[in-house]
């Protein structure tokens, strides 16, 4: 009786110490953190990270490589795919939110500038990123602020530039070869215009944006520019003037169509030549038509000036998001060299040399080289937040030109003044 009674009250006391080990009594601030048991439910939560893209090819791309840094870094990642003016318009607005929606958010090239001047991107820089020399210098200079020179704002992470597409079998047709100067691309026309009813060049005039971006690089051929060096608006000098003169007679030697028509007309050999994004022909590494860099050279004598319109997709973090560190770390492993390249089969347009240089990526899409090419000779449109009235205004006077409603000299002289209105 004494052995079981004294086995009792040793259950009883090892039954009371047990208690007190499992919680019975209240824990202590150390000895389990400060959050208690919330803290360590958080710490495995996955972080959410929100991208607001550049809808279609871009977000697939996006979506091909995230599982690989999901996994490694704990996170989630959504990416909205959204149109060009309704990213912006909703970018733009969210960051005036002191905790914004967006982590990284997509940009279009000509919206750099007005993106750093209002505070809507991080400075990366500022930040502790070192510019990567494998970065193309064309493309890497649009996500500086002030433009090629300041801090780095966003990075390249879709590669895209103006070039000259022709019909080879067209050019066949009155043994011409792919011109690398407006004066051949004119005389080219010329040949095929009418015969058999083709058409010898198309220009894409419609006013606004597309008029100028078509115009621009026949200017920068000629050495003209919208502004000089001190932002003085020189729409109307005799470089411009001429450049303008060779766009229509062009057009008299061509058509003026829209971008859809333009593509099929060029494609299917009803026209020679016309210039245009390689997203429009080009698929995979498969394209519609031939390709080039657009001519940089009056006549074949002329000096060789960078022409074609560059127009990258930028990417950068947002000034307010709340994963900072995170969010860094993502933008890079998107718009890296391997990412690239992995992402290549998917639609990736690289930003990067050692991509576009890739043995294996070159053979499978021929259009790298070209593409390289333009890219390294290829020009910016003027780096200011006022860009798309500028545009504007200057497109209406060009489309003006070529409709006949107003002379040349009247039609520059008239977008120098509207310029020079918004510039004041």
């Amino acid at each position: 009786m004494f052995k079981r009674s004294l086995a009792l009250l040793l259950s009883g006391l090892m039954l009371t110490g047990a208690m007190a080990g499992c919680g019975g009594s209240k824990p202590s601030e150390q000895d389990t953190g400060a959050a208690g048991s919330d803290s360590a439910q958080s710490t495995t939560d996955p972080i959410k990270l929100t991208i607001a893209a550049r809808g279609g090819t871009h977000v697939d791309v996006i979506n091909s490589v995230l599982p690989a840094f999901e996994s490694e870094n704990n996170c989630k990642v959504e990416v909205l795919g959204l149109e060009a003016d309704d990213l912006k318009q909703k970018v733009a607005l969210d960051s005036k939110n002191a905790k914004g929606a967006y982590d990284l958010c997509m940009i279009d090239d000509p919206v750099m500038p007005e993106f750093c001047d209002t505070g809507v991107l991080l400075d990366l820089t500022a930040e502790g990123y070192k510019e990567d020399a494998d970065f193309v210098k064309a493309s890497l200079d649009i996500g500086k602020y002030p433009y090629a020179e300041g801090d780095v704002y966003a990075l390249p992470f879709a590669g895209n530039v103006t070039l000259l597409f022709y019909n080879q079998d067209v050019l066949d047709s009155v043994g011409a070869k792919a011109p690398d100067n407006w004066t051949d691309v004119l005389n080219i026309a010329k040949q095929v215009n009418g015969k058999d009813g083709k058409v010898g060049y198309v220009i894409r005039g419609q006013q606004g944006n597309p008029i100028v971006g078509d115009y621009m690089p026949i200017l920068w051929a000629y050495g003209g520019d919208i502004f000089d060096k001190d932002w003085n608006v020189t729409v109307d000098s005799a470089e411009a003037k001429a450049a303008l003169q060779m766009y229509m007679d062009l057009l008299a030697n061509g058509a003026n169509y829209e971008k859809n028509d333009i593509v099929s007309a060029v494609s299917d050999g009803k026209a020679a030549m016309s210039l245009g994004w390689p997203s429009w022909y080009i698929s995979g590494g498969a394209a519609t038509a031939s390709y080039a860099r657009i001519p940089g050279k009056v006549d074949a004598s002329s000096t060789d000036q960078p022409s074609g319109v560059i127009g990258n997709w930028m990417m950068g973090v947002t000034a307010n998001t709340q994963n900072k560190d995170l969010a860094i770390k993502l933008l890079e492993y998107l718009t890296s060299a391997e990412t690239q390249k992995s992402a290549a089969d998917v639609g990736a347009v690289p930003t990067r040399t050692s991509v576009f240089q890739d043995t294996e990526l070159s053979a499978k899409y021929p259009f790298y080289a070209t593409l390289l090419d333009a890219t390294e000779n290829s020009r910016v449109r003027p780096r200011t937040p006022l860009w798309s009235q500028i545009e504007e205004a200057y497109g209406i006077e060009l489309s003006n030109a070529i409709a006949g409603q107003k002379d040349i000299d009247t039609a520059l002289a008239d977008a120098k003044a509207q310029i020079e209105k918004i510039v004041k």
